[in-house]
C-alpha cells in the first residue's frame, strides 16, 4: 500500500452543514433571474436535456478510465476518481453557469433529475464502472445512498430556494429587481470563501501529496469541461444550453463524494484526497470559466 493511501484529510460535518445553507442562499440567487418561460423552454429542449445526461452520465466516467489507464495512479486515487465521476452535478454549478449566462434552468433541471437518480444511478454506476479499474478490493462493501437523504438534499438546496427565488421574481418584481445586484455580489463572495476555506483546511495534506495526483485532477476536470461543451456543440445543442452541458459535466458533487467515503471507507487515503482535491480545483476552474463566459453574452435561440 503506498503511503497516499494512508492519509486521512480533514473533514467537519458541521462545516458541510454551512456550506448547504451557502449552497442554498446561491440557488437563490440564481432563480432571481429565472421564470417559469425558462422551464418551458427547457420542456421542449429534450435533446439538450438529453445531450447533458449522456455527457455526465456515460462520457464522464468513460474519460476517467481512460486517464486511469494512461496514468495508472494508485488504487485508492484511481477508485476515488471512479466515485467523483459517477455523482451528481455539484449544485454550485448552477450559480456558475448562471454566472456564465448560460441555460440556468437547464442545468437546474439536469442537477435535479441526476441528483434525484443519484439513489440509483451512484452506487451502481461506481461499482459498474470501478470494477473496469484495478481498484476491485475496493468494492467488497455495501455501498447504497439513503433515498430520504438525497430527497432532503434535493428540497432543500434546489427546490426550496428555486421556488422562493421565483416567486420573489414573480410576484414581488420590484424587490426582486432591487435585491438582485446585491445578492449577486454576495454570491461571489460566498463562492470565493468556498475556495479558501477548502484550501486552508486541508493544507498539510495538499501540500505533501499534490504533486501525485494534481496533473490528473487538473485533465480529469478540463478535459470533462470541454467534453461537455463540444459534445453538446456536436448535437447541435446552442452555445447557451452547451455552457450549461460543460459545467454540468465537469462540476460534480464531491461533498457527496466526501460523505459516501467517511461513511463506508473511514475518509481512507488517496479517495479522500483525490476528491478534496477535485472539490476545489473544480470551484477554481469552474469559475474562472464561468467568469470568462459571463463576458460574452449568447443567445437563447437553440438555433445558434
Amino acid at each position: 500500500m503506498e503511503a497516499i493511501d494512508l492519509v486521512k484529510i480533514n473533514f467537519n460535518p458541521e462545516q458541510l452543514k454551512l456550506l448547504n445553507v451557502c449552497l442554498a442562499f446561491l440557488m437563490f440567487g440564481v432563480a432571481l433571474d429565472i421564470s417559469r418561460k425558462d422551464f418551458l423552454y427547457v420542456l421542449k429542449a429534450w435533446r439538450s436535456i438529453l445531450v447533458g445526461l449522456i455527457s455526465q452520465l456515460v462520457f464522464l466516467p468513460v474519460l476517467t478510465l481512460i486517464l486511469i489507464y494512461l496514468f495508472h495512479p494508485p488504487v485508492s486515487v484511481a477508485v476515488g476518481m471512479v466515485l467523483v465521476s459517477v455523482c451528481p452535478g455539484g449544485n454550485v454549478s448552477n450559480f456558475m453557469v448562471h454566472l456564465a449566462k448560460g441555460n440556468a434552468a437547464l442545468s437546474v433541471t439536469l442537477t435535479s433529475i441526476v441528483t434525484l437518480g443519484a439513489t440509483f444511478l451512484t452506487p451502481v454506476g461506481f461499482y459498474f464502472w470501478a470494477s473496469f479499474t484495478y481498484g476491485e478490493a475496493f468494492l467488497n462493501q455495501e455501498l447504497s445512498v439513503s433515498p430520504a437523504d438525497i430527497l432532503k438534499t434535493v428540497i432543500t438546496l434546489i427546490v426550496i430556494p428555486l421556488v422562493i427565488g421565483m416567486m420573489f421574481n414573480t410576484y414581488l418584481e420590484a424587490l426582486s429587481k432591487k435585491i438582485r445586484k446585491p445578492v449577486k455580489t454576495l454570491s461571489i463572495l460566498i463562492f470565493i470563501a468556498f475556495v479558501v476555506i477548502a484550501i486552508f483546511a486541508n493544507l498539510e495534506n495538499i501540500v505533501e501529496h499534490v504533486s501525485k495526483i494534481i496533473l490528473i485532477v487538473i485533465l480529469h476536470n478540463g478535459l470533462a469541461l470541454l467534453m461537455g461543451y463540444f459534445f453538446a456543440r456536436l448535437c447541435r445543442c446552442s452555445v447557451y444550453d452547451a455552457r450549461a452541458i460543460s459545467i454540468e459535466t465537469g462540476i460534480q458533487n464531491s461533498g457527496l463524494a466526501l460523505i459516501i467515503i467517511f461513511n463506508f471507507y473511514d475518509g481512507l487515503g488517496g479517495m479522500a484526497l483525490i476528491t478534496a482535491c477535485w472539490g476545489i480545483w473544480h470551484l477554481i476552474t469552474g469559475g474562472l470559466l464561468s467568469f470568462y463566459w459571463s463576458q460574452y453574452k449568447v443567445g437563447s435561440s437553440p438555433k445558434m
